[in-house]
Parts: C-alpha cells; structure tokens; sequence
C-alpha cells in the first residue's frame, strides 16, 4: 500500500498512542513517539519507529507542551501528528498550530474543534440545526432570574453545567428553588478552577438517563455516515467504565432517528475525520443532544468488533485527503461486544489510584477476545497521568455469550503490582440488572453500594445471565461456584457450551 504519509508523529502515550502506532503498521507508516522521564520504560516509547523525549513527568512539561510536540514532529520529519485522545486531542490551538507548521493534525479543523467544545455555543447551534435538545436555557446568563424562570419552564430537577465542561466538573443537580443560586455559584467557582472559565448554564436533569452515543466517520469531499452506536451508561464518577454495542435500549427505528440526528451534528458544525455525538436518552425513549467530542473515543474498539471498520486507519485516511472507504456504504452491526476499562485504581476502595511497579502482566487471548494496552510487566505505574492501563474487548454472536466471554476474559487477565477494578466489574457483569440489560447511568450508585454476595446469591445472578439466552442450551448442568459453597444451574440455563464454573468465583 502506497504510504499517505512519510511519517507519523502520535502526540500521546500509553495504550491509545500504541492502538495508533497499530494503525499506523497497517497502512506502511513510520511512527515516532513522545515519552516523558516517567514513561522513558514505556510500552508505547519502545512500539514505535523512533521516539523523542518531551521533558520532566508533569503534563504541562511535556505532553501539553505544544511547542515540544511540534518541535519533535519537524525535527523526525513527520508531516502529520495523531493526538489520541485526553491531552491536547480536543485543543484547537494545537490543531492551528500543526496546520502553521505544514503539519497535518489528523482530527477535525480548528473551528470545529473551537465550536463543539463549547456547551453552550453547540447547543444553539445544534437548535437552529433542529438537534433534540434537553430543556433548557440555550445560552449562558449573569441574571439569576433568568436561571428561575427557565428552572420553572423545565421543571425540577434542573442541572447546572460548565460551558467549557467535561468530567463532570461543574455540574450540580438542583432539586427545588431553593438550592438553585447557591449550585450556580459553586459550579461557577468549580468551573472556573477546572477549565479557566466560569460561564454555566442550566437544563432539565433527565432522571434515570442512559448514555448512548453514536460513531461518526465524515471526510472532505461531503460525505458523513454514522457508525452506528455505543451504550456507555456504566460510570463511575460520570466517568465510563464499561460501554457495549448495540444498546439493548435502542429498536430500529429509535437506531434510525439518532444516527440521522448524529450526522446532522456533524454537517451543522462542518465536522471532517472521526468523531462521537453523544445522547441521553430517558425512560419514554426521547432522545436529547448532550455533546459531540471532536476526536477519537475510548471505547472505539467495540464499534471496531461489530462491524469491522478500523476507525483509525480510517482517521488517517481522511486527514490524506480520501473519500471514505467503500466499506462504509453496507455496514451493519454484527454479534455483541463489550469493552471493560482497566484502570490502576482500587475497586474495593470507591476506586482510589494505585501505583506501583508490575510485577506480573499476561492477558488473555482467544477468539473474539481482544487487548489495548499500554503496559507490560516490570513498567511503574505513577499518579502522574490518567490511570486507564488498558482496554479488554470481547465479541460474541450475542450479549449473553460476550458477558460470560468477558467474565472469563477478566478472570484470566492477570496484573500483578498494582489493584484494579477488575473484580468489580465481574461483579457488574454477574447483576441481574445488567444480565437484563437494564443499564442507567445510575447503576454502579443503584445496584452496587453493597457488593457482598455470598453462594446462595450467586447462584440467583447466575441463573439471571444464563436465563437470559436459555435459547442457546445444550442440555448441560453447570456448576456456579461461590464463597459459601456452589449451585448447579437447569440445563435450560446453559450458554452456548459455556461451561460456568471456575470462571465465575467470588
């Protein structure tokens, strides 16, 4: 294959900088990365063609340092930087920067980057576009009766959000009149430390939302198409964990309407390469904008499983000048696949950072089974950086054999040195909620304050996933170990063959 580019700068680390150096290998191109004193052992350094060091461990010294990352790309001859995403990914400084440089930023333009990271500035956009949006003020206000009466209008409870938000900074749940002037202040005072900037504004606090979000792909010559979509409603801090597609939330038509609505997104804000509209979607099936973000997600690799487009390569592509690939005139969604975030972080500890060295790395591996990372053994993990270590992917021909898949997936994924959140999500899996598909994103605060299960119940959430595809049996007993002894499932409540035993311990 021709190479689009001579080489390719990634302006990131850890497990996104190697999925992109991956991308890279497929299409024939050099990569160089950037690695910072605290990453000089690092997978993603040594992955990579050629790699440059950025300066000292704090972010703003090395990773967000535009003038360091321009001056690596120039002086290793890339003629293009693909930023990941987190760090300066969604920055459109940056973005003008590389085109300044004769550097091809590998991302939407700068304007659409200054558009659609603005809350308020997107929403009114996308009203004027015809977007659903949630009820609300449509701009920012100083006036605090402007906030009651648009509270009034939309009805109790309202939230107050960040303009330049994201992560859940700046956002306060508001339950009556009230509280309203004393959220406003202190989202303003939160927003104001998080992003430099106090504007907010205020809309309906949908109850019991589910988070679903659509994949766009769009390139330079008029053509936007959705990738179909992503349920990501298990969060933890309004931060995802584990997403899944297709969303057991959506039937054809609501699929049809939101997919439409996301290249509307898209074409409104002139929005070229890869890009996520997301949507909350409440208990009557409306469906409401929330935010697109303007460069590759996190959970891409599930969107990867079902339909077998590889976003990044594709990513590159556009930003070379090419139309989208044929593939994307006959996608359809194939089988189930779920994504589990490995984070160094404590699972039985309201999910506290850990650190440390690892001492022990092997993951594990078979059909439909698949593994982002960024670490190996022996690497030390610091508080420096986002504590994501990796992506564990599962396919399956249906959501019930790729919870079980999974379950066995993270069973067998050993990380020793540092604490994960592995056994919290095994536990995730094993809800009857989630086995139902039942997934808000009230869910981890809902259904997993208490987390002690003993044998007995255990054999109940077994039952619960195994029941869920009785079509699938095979006339096998299967064995549910637990803490307290085991329980044998009914023959109906086989999956597929799976064999329920050891994979599924307390």
């Amino acid at each position: 294959m021709n190479k689009l580019f001579k080489k390719i700068l990634v302006a990131n680390r850890s497990e996104i900088a190697v999925r992109v150096m991956n991308a890279c290998r497929t299409l024939g191109i050099p990569s160089v990365a950037v690695y910072s004193d605290a990453d000089a052992n690092s997978k993603h350094r040594f992955y990579a063609d050629e790699s440059v060091n950025i300066g000292p461990p704090p972010p703003r010294e090395s990773y967000l340092d535009i003038d360091k990352i321009i001056n690596a790309a120039t002086t290793t001859g890339c003629d293009a930087i693909h930023p990941g995403y987190g760090f300066l990914a969604e920055n459109p400084g940056f973005a003008q920067r590389c085109a300044d440089a004769g550097i091809v930023f590998i991302g939407p333009s700068p304007d659409a980057i200054t558009l659609l990271g603005n809350k308020v500035q997107s929403r009114i956009k996308m009203a004027d576009a015809g977007v659903p949006l949630i009820p609300g003020m449509k701009g920012t206000e100083t006036d605090i009766d402007v906030y009651r009466e648009a509270a009034e209008k939309a009805g109790y409870p309202v939230m107050i959000k960040a303009a330049a938000g994201g992560g859940g900074k700046g956002m306060r749940v508001v339950n009556s009149p009230e509280n309203l002037a004393e959220a406003i202040e202190a989202s303003q005072r939160e927003a104001k430390n998080a992003f430099d900037d106090d504007t907010v504004y205020l809309e309906k606090y949908i109850v019991k939302p589910r988070h679903i979000e659509f994949q766009v792909v769009a390139d330079n010559h008029g053509n936007t198409v959705h990738v179909f979509e992503r349920e990501c409603s298990i969060q933890r801090r309004h931060q995802k964990i584990i997403e899944e597609t297709p969303s057991t939330a959506l039937d054809d038509d609501t699929r049809a309407r939101m997919g439409a609505d996301a290249v509307r997104v898209a074409q409104a804000a002139g929005y070229t390469n890869a890009g996520t509209v997301e949507f909350l979607l409440d208990e009557s099936g409306n469906y409401y904008f929330l935010e697109m973000n303007t460069r590759i997600q996190v959970e891409h690799p599930i969107t990867e499983m079902v339909t077998g487009v590889d976003l990044v390569v594709e990513q590159i592509r556009i930003a070379a000048g090419l139309p989208l690939s044929d593939q994307f005139g006959k996608l359809n969604q194939r089988g189930h696949a779920i994504e589990c975030r490995i984070y160094a972080e404590d699972g039985e500890n309201n999910f506290m950072p850990s650190t440390g060295k690892i001492i022990h790395y092997s993951e594990p591996s078979g059909p439909g089974v698949r593994v982002d990372s960024g670490v190996v053994g022996g690497v030390e993990i610091t508080i420096d950086y986002d504590p994501i270590m990796a992506k564990l992917i599962v396919h399956a021909p249906t959501r019930e054999l790729a919870i079980l898949k999974m379950i066995d997936a993270l069973n067998n994924y050993k990380l020793l040195g540092v604490k994960t959140s592995k056994k919290f999500m095994i536990d995730v899996m094993m809800h009857p909620e989630f086995a139902a598909g039942r997934t808000y994103t009230d869910f981890i605060e809902k259904h997993m304050s208490d987390r002690e299960i003993d044998g007995a119940k255990y054999q109940e959430l077994a039952v619960a996933v195994a029941a869920a595809a009785s079509t699938q049996g095979v006339g096998k007993q299967v064995s549910v170990a637990g803490a307290s002894g085991s329980a044998v499932a009914e023959p109906s409540q086989l999956i597929g063959g799976w064999q329920i035993g050891d994979s599924i311990t307390k």
